[in-house]
């Protein structure tokens, strides 16, 4: 049950990852012409970033056990893997869209996760 209890704090990651997507995708880079992959990225919020990405991944492997976080891990697996194939082949300019709209569905399941565990608290 307690892994169930991190959801806010992968509720927080979601929005500073959206953040984050806006900053080295967002529409003034669009507007540049900037490609994402040369604007420096420093090396230290790349770890934390692929570190919470890898931990977020096995925090959804280990809802699938849980029957309270059950079908929200499901979700968030779901959502992922669609986003990740739509982005896949899309123009960059979209990656943007795509991003957002993924983050939003997983912003949902992550409040509906963490009202589910405050209601049964």
């Amino acid at each position: 049950m307690t892994i169930v209890l991190l959801a806010p704090g992968f509720l927080f990651f979601e929005v500073w990852q959206l953040v984050l997507c806006e900053r080295y995708l967002g529409i003034k880079q669009i507007a540049r012409g900037a490609d994402p992959r040369t604007l420096g990225l420093s090396e230290i919020t790349a770890f934390f970033w692929s570190l919470a990405i890898v931990a977020y991944w096995i925090w959804t492997l280990l809802l699938l056990l849980f029957p309270l976080g059950r079908m929200h891990g499901l979700g968030l697996m779901l959502v992922t893997a669609a986003g990740f194939t739509l982005r896949r082949g899309a123009p960059l300019k979209w990656i943007l869209v795509i991003l957002t709209f993924e983050g939003a569905v997983r912003v949902g399941l992550l409040i509906s996760l963490c009202a589910m565990i405050w209601r049964s608290l």
